[in-house]
């Protein structure tokens, strides 16, 4: 079934539209409560000391992340047996409870230690949801497509992502703007996530009308058993090892970015509106990049696309971030953010091809899976509570720029080790895939 839709060009393309729409929405849902980060601590976390609840808010966002290699073993291993499609409409089903709750439970003012308490079960479930929700539908993306354009169609995982994040980050400047600082921390941010909540029974709608392209589900023939547990091969091990140390690079830097509205705010001053334009802006520019990215890993292999925007970024973090806080303004933030967003997703669709066309289809999506979430467990979770201690410790806001450094160089390590699995590059275009 998989090579009957790569075939008809139409039906992919809607396919893949339709799969990377609720993948969207669920990281608006999870990342908007980064953005609010400041204003969901005072409203769940009060205290007299802002870094106190700033940290309170952080840790929660953290929690979040407990939830996904959960997600990724249990959701994963569903996708390889029962299909990619049940999956996603499972783990939509289960973002949009979490993120329902957290927006409707009451401040830690009304109903005392039960609201923290709330919150944090439903950051958990959202984690548990987005564990399997990214292996699902990036391996879906990659199997749908045609073989010469699997990282072109990958890519709309990493433009689904910063698409989402942008309108979150658009949500929050015009909730910014529009709202008094007491009133965002009232109720502001929650109108932010009922707006997420809103959309999933849409989302539910397309995601039903997929077409399957599990092998399980894909033809009348029973799953061949000895292929599902069959050793894995050497090439196999090498991509898992390769791609969990590009994924950590990624996380480290992809959150460091996500942190840009509170970082604005706290160690540059700029006020909560212009810092979320900032946001906005370079996620666009992210996104724009990531399909350019996609394209080229296509045209020129996955390689290339790997190693040059690693090395670049190791050489111009620091001058970036240098002028960034010797000239703290809008128009600096707005430029640094833009310019390594660009650089780091250029990496996206190549890594998120190259595991799944390594990888066997019988374990493709458990594998996937616990490669993504184990990084992002151990250092997404992590990043902002890190980052903001150690800014506060250092008393310097270059040594987030030394934290992005050194993420750079273990992406490079790693990705100096990845096999060329390109259609292009190789005499079989259906490697892996077949």
């Amino acid at each position: 079934m998989t090579a009957n839709i790569a075939q008809d060009p139409v039906h992919a393309r809607k396919s893949a539209i339709a799969a990377t729409i609720g993948c969207g929405l669920e990281f608006y849902d999870f990342m908007t409560f980064s953005y609010f980060a400041i204003q969901i601590g005072n409203c769940f976390f009060p205290s007299h000391d802002r870094y106190t609840s700033l940290m309170g808010s952080l840790a929660t966002f953290g929690v979040g992340f407990l939830g996904r290699p959960v997600g990724a073993h249990v959701l994963g291993r569903l996708g390889d047996r029962i299909g990619r499609k049940p999956v996603m409409l499972l783990s939509m089903v289960l973002m949009g409870l979490a993120v329902t709750t957290m927006a409707l439970t009451p401040s830690y003012a009304t109903i005392g230690i039960a609201a923290p308490i709330i919150v944090v079960f439903a950051r958990l479930v959202q984690g548990f949801a987005l564990g399997g929700e990214v292996s699902s539908a990036t391996v879906y993306l990659v199997e749908v497509a045609h073989p010469m354009r699997r990282a072109t169609s990958a890519s709309l995982q990493g433009v689904c992502q910063f698409a989402s994040t942008s309108v979150g980050a658009l949500v929050g400047l015009l909730l910014s703007s529009l709202l008094s600082p007491e009133q965002l921390t009232t109720w502001g941010w929650r109108v932010a996530l009922l707006i997420g909540a809103a959309v999933v029974p849409y989302a539910l709608v397309l995601r039903r009308m997929l077409p399957e392209t599990a092998p399980s589900t894909a033809s009348t023939k029973p799953l061949d058993k000895q292929d599902a547990s069959a050793r894995p091969s050497r090439g196999e091990l090498r991509i898992a090892l390769a791609g969990a140390g590009m994924i950590t690079a990624g996380t480290m830097f992809t959150y460091v970015a996500n942190y840009t509205t509170t970082f604005g705010q706290n160690q540059l001053h700029l006020s909560s509106s212009a810092a979320m334009l900032a946001q906005l802006i370079g996620n666009v520019i992210a996104a724009l990049a990531g399909v350019a990215g996609g394209m080229l890993s296509d045209r020129f292999g996955r390689r290339p696309l790997l190693i040059l925007p690693h090395a670049a970024l190791i050489i111009v973090i620091l001058p970036l971030y240098s002028w960034l806080v010797a000239q703290p303004s809008i128009v600096s933030l707005t430029m640094v953010t833009g310019i390594l967003a660009a650089l780091r997703v250029l990496t996206g669709a190549s890594i998120y091809a190259a595991i799944s066309e390594t990888i066997a289809p019988t374990r493709r999506v458990h594998w996937f899976a616990l490669i993504y979430a184990l990084p992002v467990t151990l250092f997404g979770g992590g990043t902002q509570l890190f980052i903001t201690w150690l800014m506060h410790a250092t008393g310097t806001a270059m040594s987030l720029a030394w934290y992005l450094v050194g993420s750079q160089v273990l992406g490079l390590c790693a990705a100096l080790f990845v096999t060329e699995s390109a259609p292009v590059r190789r005499r079989q275009p259906e490697f892996a895939l077949a």
